[in-house]
């Protein structure tokens, strides 16, 4: 069971943070898909700064950030109890941080590829921004969405850079299955790295499958 614990927490975190991440995604994939305001190429270039960005650098600023000894870390510790260093909670806010863009990116765009016509219709019935969001906009990206919540478990799943520098690789707390291989390569135990590699390679290849899958099958619904 010792040598499932990484595979378990990996999967943990990327299901949290994947469940976070929608929630919060959508309101903001909206207001850039919706709005043209000054200040959008800043926030959309913030938002995919973790694209391009090493892992490292936005983890060591999340490290500062995340300390007690920080206005930050402070203000949760006090407020909550929780310390965000060294913790499941600060790998979640970590990983949420460090996968946003691959959820708000796709849903902005399958909100951006509806035609106006479908938003104009809703509000002409009488339906509410947030009605013709949740009832009429979002039912009509659904492999948008999709593509969202699977590019983002699964980024959460191989990410490396951002969990050791927040977790601090603790065993049983936020010892992921990436840091389990790293380990075990230090180690020159191989065969343990390569059933930690072997796992996350076949789960992130399935989901993969299944979301290409899913599209095209909503891809050849609408030519049909």
């Amino acid at each position: 069971m010792t040598e499932l614990q990484p595979i378990i927490l990996s999967l943990e975190l990327a299901a949290v943070t994947t469940a976070v991440l929608f929630v919060a995604a959508i309101p903001l994939a909206y207001l850039l898909a919706e709005n043209n305001f000054k200040l959008k190429p800043v926030v959309s270039a913030v938002i995919s700064m973790p694209l391009v960005l090493p892992p490292s650098v936005i983890g060591f600023y999340l490290l500062v950030a995340f300390s007690p000894a920080h206005f930050f870390g402070g203000i949760i510790e006090k407020a909550f109890n929780i310390r965000l260093v060294f913790s499941f909670q600060g790998l979640v806010l970590s990983s949420v941080i460090y996968s946003l863009p691959f959820m708000v990116n796709p849903i902005q765009a399958g909100l951006e590829s509806l035609p106006h016509s479908i938003k104009e219709a809703s509000y002409t019935l009488g339906k509410s921004k947030f009605k013709t969001l949740l009832k009429v906009l979002l039912p009509n990206i659904k492999p948008s969405l999709l593509t969202g919540i699977v590019l983002s478990f699964a980024h959460t799943i191989g990410e490396f850079g951002i969990v050791l520098m927040i977790g601090g690789n603790i065993p049983g707390k936020t010892r992921v299955a990436s840091l389990a291989i790293y380990d075990e390569v230090e180690s020159l135990n191989y065969h343990s790295a390569n059933i930690y590699a072997l796992t996350l390679f076949v789960l992130t290849f399935l989901i993969l499958l299944t979301v290409y899958f899913i599209n095209g099958k909503y891809l050849k619904a609408g030519r049909l």
